[in-house]
């Protein structure tokens, strides 16, 4: 078949990825001049991947294809864009976010090694030990470097034959005909288009607002004290920090910088409202996080990124066909380390036309 994939984000460049090793002729369009865009989810420099969840157990489940479908695109590329460096849990009180994932990896039987507050402390001194119940190290997980990823998936892509369009903007979908409209008014038609724009789905497939929502956010990349960066370097990344600001960090390992995101600092917004960071943002992030950590004010602000992202109302992922177009969203803020399972998701599902079993596996159901 001749398929269109509109959005080079992790789902639209692994979807490409999957459609071209299955035979069909793929053609990737991208409204930003370079690939990848650095507004969108995908080209930060990186993301967790973990076996860690709370309440979201199929997810924890489907982890595991998620670490094969890497391994494959791995093969592919060449090389690996993946450090696993682990991931770490902090509890603050009873029933927090750390404590949820703690008790989701007691379901998923995934091993784990258990601190209390005072060992905790001795091994990652970054942490206030009066302020955290404990910690625990899951050997499972750890970094994925999203921009990494898309420059080598951009090369491998053009070597196999898929045409790449950047700096293409869409204008408009024609469903039912299977039809885009470009922004320069240039019309092109496939026999299937996938649709996975991330956060400007919504500019495309107006529709689909009932199920889905757009959310502005940041994250702040720091300079931490002289004699704790030692220490960072060789942390694990931190799946959640406890107490109530759903927090996380990404340690500097492998020449990136140590990056700090809080779930509650998302804002409803439009994908291209709101992109610089306001005056004092990388300080309001940093601060969440004391507790659990020690000597927050001494963190130097390096500097903060925003991010766009479509969440639905459970934060589960979402596809939907609509004529000859599947859009899909596997956003929801933890996206990401599913990409490569997505894509070859994705490209099952719009070759078989098997809609149903695509969503109850994106839904994790």
């Amino acid at each position: 078949m001749k398929i269109a994939v509109v959005g080079a984000g992790i789902a639209g460049l692994s979807t490409a990825w999957s459609l071209n090793k299955r035979g069909h002729e793929v053609t990737l369009f991208e409204q930003a001049p370079r690939i990848p865009n650095p507004y969108a989810a995908s080209g930060d420099q990186h993301r967790i991947i973990r076996r860690a969840y709370a309440g979201a157990d199929g997810y924890a489940r489907t982890i595991s294809e998620a670490f094969e479908a890497w391994d494959e695109l791995w093969a592919d590329l060449g090389t690996r864009h993946y450090t696993p460096c682990g991931t770490l849990g902090v509890s603050q009180s009873p029933d927090d976010e750390g404590d949820a994932y703690l008790k989701g990896l007691d379901r998923a039987g995934s091993p784990y090694e258990l601190y209390e507050a005072a060992e905790a402390a001795r091994r990652y001194p970054f942490l206030d030990a009066k302020a955290i119940r404990y910690a625990y190290l899951n050997h499972e997980g750890g970094a994925l470097f999203p921009a990494r990823i898309a420059v080598d998936l951009v090369r491998l892509l053009r070597e196999r034959g898929v045409v790449i369009r950047e700096g293409a903007a869409i204008a408009a979908i024609d469903a039912d005909a299977g039809r885009l409209v470009l922004a320069d008014g240039e019309q092109k038609s496939f026999d299937r288009i996938v649709v996975s724009a991330g956060a400007w789905v919504l500019k495309l497939l107006p529709e689909l607002a009932e199920a889905l929502a757009t959310y502005r956010t940041a994250v702040v990349y720091l300079d931490p004290p002289e004699d704790l960066k030692e220490i960072w370097q060789a942390a694990p990344v931190i799946v959640d920090v406890g107490g109530t600001i759903d927090g996380y960090v990404l340690p500097p390992v492998d020449g990136t910088g140590l990056k700090f995101g809080a779930g509650i600092h998302k804002r409803p917004h439009r994908p291209d409202e709101a992109r610089e960071p306001r005056s004092g943002e990388g300080e309001q992030i940093r601060d969440y996080f004391s507790p659990p950590f020690a000597r927050i004010p001494e963190y130097r602000v390096d500097r903060v990124v925003t991010c766009a992202y479509t969440f639905t109302a459970d934060r589960r992922f979402f596809s939907k066909q609509i004529g000859r177009v599947t859009a899909v969203s596997a956003c929801s803020g933890h996206g990401y380390k599913f990409g490569a399972a997505v894509g070859r998701r994705v490209a099952a599902g719009v070759e078989s036309g098997d809609q149903v079993g695509l969503l109850r596996w994106l839904r994790a159901e």
